[in-house]
């Protein structure tokens, strides 16, 4: 007996749904936990939406955890459950923590090599790179949103106080003496502010000075580190920024990412604003009475090796160890997707992070982005100054999260006249030490 057209027509439908369920459940689902929100997170969904249009094989799983210390908190818990995803987002200081979390991570460079894919390491930014690398240089990680800490300053009032608009200052004794001029004019009640005392004015300050943070280089040499953060470049620093507050001419923007300090700039209150390339989408979306401009970190004249190059901060993708099989593969086919030159430039254009290759930069460049956008290319330039030393390439400490809470805590003891630099960045040495040891003992 045949159908009728009506039978025919359910069952197609029946058939149509029960191979697409076949075709969906055979899709290879792939877990990334990740720590970015707002803006930044809708961009990163887009980026996996676009990706799992592109193939058939499998389907990113993005899943927004927290910040990055409680993105990495959970992860780790999530692996000692047995219940890890596949991926997960990891800031720049958490690299000592992660490897140190033995059997817990899958390299990127061993992964890439085990499912053949098309991977090579010479093609990303070696300021960007080399973070993430071991002692043999094998990359650990995947980059993906990195970035590094630039300087921002009000054309307008620059003007105004009788600067040039057009010439930010190259140098701390500039910076000093532009911040002095602005504030006696009237043209603002404040030359300076700036996000992350740690990452920009400690951290920072010292690569881009060649200064070491630590010993073994940085922490890149092995457990056995000790923190030297308190030597004369460090101490010089803190002082005169506890001194220029006292005079006026700093205004202090809060502990780790520096919450105030963003509104004094858009207020125009403060002049000149330090805080992460990747900010400029926010310092573009807000500071709308006035012309922005973008200059690099400024440097201490007569420093042998000023200025040298800036370090990165954000984040990279580590790859769990104990999955399904089947879902590495797919890692590593999203991972070549994610860091295609297309790809990276339109993630870096959009959101102010650094492109991790040659290839995205060079993309961005034809497409006359920088062109269109002044200051857009100042960080690369900056992080790619020069090739980077020991003491620029970054920094691997254990138990870091604690250390940079721990700067907070004693700079805040200079601003309050609580002990002077010298004082405060010795006993920054000695509770980070403490905290190093500690990390040793327990891994």
């Amino acid at each position: 007996m045949f159908p009728t057209p009506r039978t025919s027509v359910l069952s197609l439908a029946v058939l149509t749904a029960t191979g697409l369920a076949q075709s969906a459940s055979a899709q290879t689902e792939i877990q990334w936990w990740h720590a970015m929100g707002g803006e930044l997170g809708t961009k990163l969904e887009e980026i996996v939406a676009g990706y799992n249009a592109s193939q058939s094989d499998y389907v990113v799983v993005p899943t927004y955890k927290g910040t990055y210390p409680e993105t990495m908190t959970a992860a780790i818990a999530a692996f000692r459950a047995g219940e890890q995803p596949a991926v997960v987002q990891v800031f720049e200081v958490g690299t000592g923590t992660m490897m140190a979390a033995e059997g817990a991570v899958y390299p990127v460079y061993q992964l890439m090599a085990d499912m053949q894919a098309d991977f090579d390491p010479a093609a990303f930014l070696p300021s960007v790179v080399g973070y993430y690398t071991d002692t043999d240089g094998n990359m650990l990680s995947m980059p993906f949103n990195s970035s590094t800490p630039i300087m921002y300053y009000n054309k307008d009032v620059f003007e105004a106080a009788g600067l040039d608009r057009e010439t930010p200052p190259a140098t701390w004794e500039e910076l000093e003496s532009f911040s002095r001029q602005i504030v006696e004019s009237g043209a603002a009640p404040c030359g300076l502010t700036t996000a992350w005392i740690s990452w920009i004015q400690t951290e920072n300050l010292s690569a881009w000075h060649n200064q070491p943070i630590g010993t073994l280089e940085n922490g890149f040499g092995g457990l056995g580190t000790e923190l030297s953060l308190n030597g004369p470049l460090q101490v010089k620093h803190w002082d005169n920024l506890a001194r220029w507050q006292d005079e006026g001419l700093f205004q202090y923007g809060g502990p780790t990412g520096g919450d105030d300090a963003p509104p004094k700039f858009y207020a125009q209150e403060c002049a000149i604003y330090m805080n992460s390339s990747a900010g400029r989408a926010g310092v573009v979306a807000n500071a709308t009475d006035f012309e922005v401009g973008y200059g690099m970190l400024p440097y201490y004249e007569g420093t042998d090796g000023a200025p040298q190059n800036s370090i990165i901060g954000g984040a990279t993708l580590w790859v769990m160890a104990g999955r399904d099989e089947a879902e590495y593969p797919g890692v590593a086919d999203f991972f070549s997707y994610l860091s295609s030159a297309e790809v990276q430039a339109d993630w870096h254009q959009f959101t102010g992070y650094l492109p991790i290759t040659q290839a995205a930069y060079d993309l961005t460049r034809e497409q006359g982005f920088y062109d269109e956008n002044p200051g857009t290319e100042i960080s690369i330039q900056q992080i790619t100054l020069n090739e980077p030393t020991p003491n620029s390439k970054g920094l691997r400490f254990g138990s870091y999260v604690q250390i940079r809470s721990l700067i907070d805590e004693e700079f805040e003891a200079v601003l309050a006249g609580d002990k002077d630099a010298q004082t405060a960045l010795d006993d920054l040495v000695a509770r980070g030490n403490t905290l190093l040891r500690e990390f040793e003992a327990a891994n």
